[in-house]
């Protein structure tokens, strides 16, 4: 029961059903995009040589260019794909500004290959939702339609008789043989999601390539948006260690020169040892305190075990972590310091949330450089469930690393273990 209730859920579930009503919805707006777009392209190109053919080639891109955007919502909302929008092409004020802007924008010649290729892609998917589910459903409900299901036999003088489903030219008219196409609707219905899947996956491919940004666009955009996180991870920073020196470093070295002055009245005033010596050893606490906080500003900034490699200051980390951490190593060629600051810092905070967060018993830590990329992998034992985004401190990790491009995977199912890997390029 629980493996029927399974297949029936696969087959008949939410998502299975928005596939199918993708599936069946693609097909008609394939249809109505690619005869539009071509006839737009067929007259505007005729037309070219005067201004009608290129308003009408500029109309022609703009509703390709809205056809995606219809088409990126409905696969949003159905097959759950997120297509990033391109960005707005920017041609100048005026109508001859829009129009010079729409024939331009490499983002809507994109649009328009993808209306005319989708047709091409969409009809697997429709024919896909007829055979597993039309037919699969005709088939299983044979007993019940058995009267729908019948083919019209013509005899030599011109007079029909209707015949019932027939199975390899045996007519299925009895009980027994009903099973047959029973048996073979079930089979069309197991496998109608897999099916559908597989006819969908050019047709995603395909929309995801033309209808979000080019490689060249998203590559900038991406770089826009690390180059104004570092910025602001940068002021933070800076205003982190102005606070720290501030109420920290600063308040105990003037509290120092407060004592120091104490101690030199005292001993102009002849006063009594042990009370000069009790200032005296204030302000060495104090001296001593001032020293460690500069210590751990310092290593906030950069952890001056770096300087010996990446190797000694990992090894420093897990001697120091809560949790028994086992450290794995193979660095050929040694990173550039700004990717091991990152690599160090990623490890702390990893090892950091998987002793606050994740309750793990151990932890282990891997990292590879190797023809100029070094692999961080730091895993746990602990009980999964890490995401990125929602403010989580692996949203600030991949901020991070996004500034020396690189990427971060995270895998942490439920009920553990949670495998975390960071790439970074040193070259």
């Amino acid at each position: 029961m629980p493996r029927l209730r399974s297949l029936a859920t696969a087959t008949f579930g939410l998502r299975a059903l928005a596939a199918v009503l993708y599936g069946v919805l693609a097909l008609p707006l394939a249809l109505v995009g690619f005869f539009l777009t071509l006839v737009g392209l067929a007259f505007g190109g005729a037309l070219s040589v005067t201004t009608l053919g290129l308003w009408l080639l500029a109309v022609t891109v703009r509703g390709a260019l809205a056809l995606g955007a219809v088409q990126r919502g409905l696969a949003r909302r159905l097959l759950g794909l997120e297509i990033e929008p391109p960005s707005a092409a920017d041609g100048g004020s005026g109508v001859l500004g829009w129009r010079r802007g729409v024939l331009l924008d490499r983002a809507g010649w994109r649009a328009v290959g993808c209306a005319l290729l989708t047709l091409f892609t969409a009809i697997p998917a429709f024919s896909a939702v007829v055979i597993g589910y039309v037919y699969g459903i005709l088939l299983t409900l044979h007993p019940l339609l058995k009267r729908w299901n019948y083919n019209t036999v013509h005899s030599a003088d011109g007079s029909g008789h209707h015949v019932s489903l027939a199975f390899f030219g045996y007519q299925v008219d009895s009980w027994p043989r009903w099973l047959i196409p029973l048996a073979v609707g079930l089979l069309f219905l197991a496998c109608a999601p897999r099916l559908l899947g597989f006819a969908l996956g050019p047709h995603r491919a395909l929309v995801t390539v033309l209808l979000g940004p080019d490689p060249a666009t998203r590559r900038i955009r991406t770089l826009e948006e690390t180059r104004a996180r570092a910025v602001d991870d940068a002021a933070q920073t800076l205003r982190r260690i102005e606070r720290d020196l501030h109420d920290g470093t600063q308040a105990r070295l003037v509290a120092l020169a407060m004592h120091l002055t104490a101690i030199r009245e005292l001993i102009t005033t002849g006063a009594a040892p042990d009370r000069v010596l009790s200032v005296v050893d204030t302000a060495r606490g104090n001296a001593t305190q001032a020293i460690t906080d500069l210590r751990h500003l310092v290593k906030g900034i950069h952890p001056p075990v770096l300087d010996e490699g990446l190797h000694a200051a990992l090894t420093t980390l897990a001697a120091d972590s809560a949790l028994p951490v086992t450290l794995t190593t193979d660095i050929g060629t040694r990173p550039t310091p700004a990717v091991e600051t990152i690599a160090y810092f990623c490890a702390a905070e990893l090892l950091a949330n998987a002793t606050k967060h994740a309750r793990a018993t151990a932890a282990a830590v891997d990292v590879t450089a190797r023809d100029g990329l070094l692999r961080l992998r730091v895993s746990d034992d602990g009980q999964g469930g890490a995401v990125l985004g929602a403010g989580s401190g692996l949203t600030g990790l991949l901020a991070r690393i996004r500034t020396v491009d690189g990427t971060l995977t995270c895998d942490s199912p439920p009920g553990g273990p949670t495998v975390v890997t960071v790439e970074l390029p040193h070259t």
